[in-house]
């Protein structure tokens, strides 16, 4: 007697409300970081593309900023390296805000400036 073998359920698609949530979710992850972007994206991005496009986004955006982290820290040596961490920090609350607010709203946000590695 041979049992069959147990398949995968394949993972759902988003509703629409749930799609922007997590969209929603991904920029606002950013004040925390890149991780919680890049989970959501790995998570969530065959399920929802406005999800799949927006934590593209996030993470592009995190990856930008976590660059501008690094180049800071090495130029403690002189001032201006604590004064490219502090405007870092700054500008990834105030822009990672900005996009949870238009991706609850359903509308795609583009950070005005963010390395796109991930397309």
């Amino acid at each position: 007697m041979t049992d069959p073998t147990p398949q995968a359920a394949a993972a759902a698609p988003l509703s629409e409300t749930e799609d922007r949530q997590w969209a929603s979710f991904a920029h606002l992850g950013g004040i925390l970081g890149f991780l919680p972007s890049l989970i959501i994206w790995l998570v969530f991005k065959d399920r929802g593309a406005f999800t799949n496009t927006e934590a593209k986004e996030a993470l592009n955006f995190q990856i930008t900023i976590a660059a501008a982290y690094i180049i800071g820290s090495i130029l403690t040596v002189v001032v201006i390296g604590f004064l490219i961490m502090a405007a870092a920090g700054i500008v990834a609350v105030i822009f990672s805000i900005m996009g949870f607010l238009k991706a609850k709203d359903g509308i795609a946000y583009r950070y005005p400036f963010a390395l796109r590695l991930i397309k």
